[in-house]
């Protein structure tokens, strides 16, 4: 195993060699299309695709160690003819591999289906007020992660931390409103919470379901819309140094050094009644779902020689319920993360490379215990995030579950 992870190491650094926005020398503003002669009235269309090829050696005598997968496939595009309106349509599939895809193309995790569709109104130079399918999330930056330029391999998962239970794929259908006073941006939402979650677990019609002490997140479908059917959020930053742009909802992971950014948030999601609890004697009663985080984000050139860094911490409160878990993902309890990732100096100004660590803790109150992910990985950018090379080792362990541990070697381009 080390033999393996040693190999696809040097190989993520030497590919370069042999064959061939963010820090990117070629982007300079993607594809866009203008439609008058000043800009002002035009349509930007931006793709992207991420293939991935990972190691497992923890698998049953059946199952192939290593395997292969579309991690993403996305196409988003948005137009303006005024600035005081816009309209945004991003669609795409997700996670496409062997065991899930379909003979025709016709299965479910086949097809593509809308990861956001928004129309959004100006409020004057820095406010605007919006409504759809939206990606206007609470809670923290990683939250509204943008899945163009994150600097570990993916998202850490237990930060987006709604996907499936109370929205659609980290999006829920809604009303927000954004903008800036000075360095203070922010966003809030009001929106509908899904009644179909990924803790359908309870059988309505079947009461011999129903386990006394355990949490469902399933509070629309059992007590209904009126009590449990909304939810909201919001999330504030404060900019200490170069201003970032909230024209798009999704946060930058790492600049490369191309912007010193220092930037300390907080945010919030809440939702009444998200969850049921079964009591003793087989009746429901409803909990609050209510999630908070505070982070800090910095992102600078070290010197003049090409080197950066990138940081990132958050600490996130959930509370999902009682005791509440589900699938050693979501569970009512506390988490740190963090990551590093450091770009080395190259005078080569195309190629970089950032090698990076991440970590997370989280206490899970239903097993009173902990559950910890480890990952150390390298990118190596041959044109900024628009192309690149992701290897990644990650390791994890859930209380006193026996580790897993995956190398994962990311292929990426977005244009």
């Amino acid at each position: 195993m080390k033999k393996l992870i040693l190999l696809l190491f040097l190989g993520c650094f030497l590919v370069p060699y042999l064959g061939f926005s963010q820090g990117s020398p070629d982007y300079t503003g993607g594809l866009k299309v203008k439609l008058n002669e000043d800009g002002s009235k035009y349509f930007r269309i931006i793709s992207w695709g991420q293939f991935w090829a990972r190691y497992q050696d923890e698998v049953p005598d059946d199952v192939s160690k290593t395997n292969f997968s579309i991690r993403r496939a996305r196409i988003l595009t948005f137009s303006q003819i005024n600035k005081d309106f816009l309209i945004l349509t991003h669609f795409g599939l997700n996670s496409l591999n062997g065991d899930n895809q379909s003979p025709t193309g016709k299965g479910d995790s086949s097809q593509l289906f809308f990861h956001d569709f928004w129309l959004q109104y100006s409020l004057g130079e820095k406010h605007a007020i919006g409504g759809g399918l939206h990606y206007w999330n609470g809670i923290s930056r990683l939250n509204n992660q943008s899945t163009l330029n994150i600097m570990t391999l993916d998202n850490n998962r237990q930060s987006w931390a709604t996907i499936g239970l109370s929205d659609q794929f980290a999006r829920h259908i809604g009303v927000y409103l954004k903008g800036s006073f000075g360095k203070l941006q922010y966003r809030v939402s009001v929106n509908e919470s899904g009644k179909n979650t990924l803790d359908s677990a309870i059988d309505l019609a079947n009461p011999d379901t129903f386990i006394a002490g355990d949490t469902y997140y399933a509070g629309r479908d059992l007590l209904g819309s009126k009590d449990a059917g909304k939810n909201f959020a919001g999330y504030f930053d404060y900019n200490f140094l170069d201003q970032e742009s909230n024209f798009l909802p999704y946060k930058v992971g790492s600049y490369l050094g191309g912007k010193k950014v220092f930037n300390v948030g907080a945010g919030f999601f809440y939702h009444p009644d998200g969850s049921v609890l079964v009591n003793d004697d087989l009746t429901l009663e409803g909990q609050d779902v209510a999630i908070f985080a505070v982070d800090a984000f910095y992102d600078a050139p070290i010197g003049k020689n090409g080197s950066a860094i990138t940081a990132y911490a958050s600490y996130q409160n959930n509370d999902y319920g009682d005791n509440f878990t589900l699938g050693q993902t979501y569970e009512t309890g506390s988490m740190i993360y963090s990551h590093v990732g450091y770009v080395i100096p190259n005078d080569n100004k195309k190629i970089k490379f950032q090698p990076y660590g991440s970590f997370n803790l989280r206490s899970i109150d239903l097993i009173d215990d902990n559950a910890t992910t480890f990952g150390v990985g390298a990118n190596a950018y041959f044109s900024g995030h628009n192309s690149k090379l992701t290897l990644e080792y990650l390791n994890t362990k859930y209380g006193d579950n026996d580790a897993q541990s995956f190398v994962t070697l990311q292929a990426m381009i977005y244009l």
